[in-house]
């Protein structure tokens, strides 16, 4: 009897072994949830697009990604893991590389700097005249605004003439300078599927200190998300006719201004930024206003360099201004 006691005592003592493994052997799961933070943080391409455009959904809120690390060491300590504290090393590593540029201060001014600020001004916006006025109080070179209606345009143009003496509308797209334009056109970037009147495009040349830079204001169509996912789809087809009209641009530097609808993660304004130069520096998430969880208020160029991208106080939009410091090549 006593044999079979110390037998049976010896075999749950081997089970309550097999049953708690050491600490470099717990947290095998919380590991791997931090190797797969890494890879998206690092690699969102790997994400398909299809179905319901998911690799634009996550391009779109990549920065929060890097929030997924945050419960993960609480989480280790509770399964007394000492392989997941380890695995957080990696997503903490990569957010720092894909992100951490952004934290840097902006590079000292220039002497061929131009100050630029993008602001969707929003169609409901209650107070054209006092946004107009918070605008023009940043003494940039050039303003550029989208969902101007024929209603708040009177008051866009009597707060900023004084400073800006020369603009240009399109449609709902304007452009305020302080040096000469020339060449204005409206830009066609309507995509197909849509009858009524839509103008959202135009094209300028600015007669600068530093020479002539053409620019470009644009509005991208909006997406929505739904039940099937992300509908960009038109405003992926109008960022390609943005791009073609990029490709026929002979002026040079060149900078776009607009309210994208994406960030310059998201690929599917991937004509665009890949023709042109994006900001390294400033997160500038500018939407929505009462909460910003995104940047889709651009600045961008070509023989040019986009510096810090900053937001400005709200305004009566639901969008937050940005502004950058434009450097002429």
């Amino acid at each position: 009897m006593k044999v079979r006691w110390r037998a049976a005592a010896r075999w749950r003592v081997r089970e309550r072994g097999a049953e708690a493994p050491g600490p470099w052997q717990r947290g095998k799961v919380l590991a791997a949830l931090a190797a797969l933070t890494a890879l998206l943080l690092v690699a969102p391409g790997l994400v398909p697009n299809t179905p319901g455009r998911l690799g634009s959904l996550l391009e779109s809120l990549l920065p929060w990604l890097g929030l997924a690390v945050v419960p993960l060491p609480a989480l280790a300590v509770l399964r007394r893991s000492a392989l997941a504290p380890a695995a957080v090393v990696l997503p903490v590593a990569a957010w720092a590389y894909a992100f951490g540029g952004l934290l840097l201060p902006a590079a000292d001014p220039g002497p061929r700097d131009l100050v630029v600020v993008q602001h969707n001004v929003s169609d409901v916006n209650e107070d054209p005249a006092g946004t107009a006025r918070a605008l023009a109080a940043r003494g940039a070179d050039l303003i550029a605004l989208e969902e101007l209606v024929p209603e708040a345009l009177p008051a866009y143009e009597k707060e900023l003439a004084g400073a800006y003496p020369f603009h240009e509308v399109r449609g709902t797209v304007g452009i305020w300078s302080r040096h000469p334009l020339t060449g204005t056109r409206a830009v066609d970037i309507r995509p197909e599927g849509i009858a009524e009147p839509w103008s959202r495009g135009l094209r300028t040349v600015a007669r600068t200190p530093h020479g002539e830079v053409a620019v470009y204001v644009a509005h991208l169509p909006s997406f929505r998300l739904g039940a099937g996912g992300l509908g960009t789809a038109r405003r992926d087809e109008s960022a390609r006719l943005l791009g073609r009209a990029l490709d026929a641009e002979t002026t040079g530097p060149v900078i776009v201004l607009g309210d994208l609808n994406a960030t310059v993660d998201d690929r599917g304004i991937a004509p665009l930024t890949s023709r042109l130069n994006v900001s390294r520096r400033g997160f500038a998430f500018s939407f929505p206003a009462s909460f910003p969880l995104a940047r889709i208020d651009q600045v961008l160029a070509r023989e040019a360099t986009v510096g810090r991208v900053r937001t400005l106080p709200a305004t009566g939009s639901d969008h937050l201004p940005v502004t950058a410091r434009v450097t002429l090549d």
